[in-house]
């Protein structure tokens, strides 16, 4: 069954960077869920992985543009320490979780004062070109409520 829109994908991945460091890694864990077509993963992905089948595996790249954006130069704010979430002392160079009208979002601890922190709001992975190495476990037909919540549900998607 080749991928197509509305099927649920299972696969494992791992993530390099330009320097052939892998910065993230499926293998050892559940694999990742998604609904095809419906923008639960990054795009360059999501075209790499149409029409493939259960137990392809394959290497593809993806640019910033169909990744995770490119940096932005003004996306570093200060917010107050006790917003930040994920750790009792802050250094830089730490990722933390804030709230934001958008819903959690990770940030990169820039600088900490005594009361605030500049936070760099950028996705740790933007402006990178990603390597991606995919194994495709399961492709199957989504079921109707997936479709109405537009996303994958069990192991490796929402619950």
């Amino acid at each position: 069954m080749p991928i197509e829109k509305n099927q649920v994908v299972l696969f494992h991945y791992s993530v390099r960077d330009e320097q052939g460091n892998v910065v993230e890694n499926s293998h050892g864990g559940e694999p990742n869920a998604y609904l095809h077509g419906h923008g639960g993963i990054i795009q360059g992905l999501e075209e790499a992985l149409e029409g493939r089948e259960a137990g392809d595996t394959f290497s593809v790249t993806v640019t910033p543009e169909k990744a995770y954006g490119p940096r932005k130069a003004d996306a570093v704010q200060r917010v107050p320490i006790k917003h930040l979430m994920g750790a009792k002392r802050w250094k830089s160079g730490m990722i933390a979780q804030v709230q934001t009208e958008q819903g959690p979002r990770h940030v990169l601890v820039v600088k900490v004062g005594h009361k605030f922190a500049d936070v760099d709001t950028n996705h740790p992975m933007a402006g990178k070109t990603l390597t991606f190495d995919i194994e495709i476990i399961e492709v199957r037909a989504a079921d109707p409520e997936e479709l109405a919540h537009g996303h994958a549900h069990g192991p490796g998607g929402h619950h």
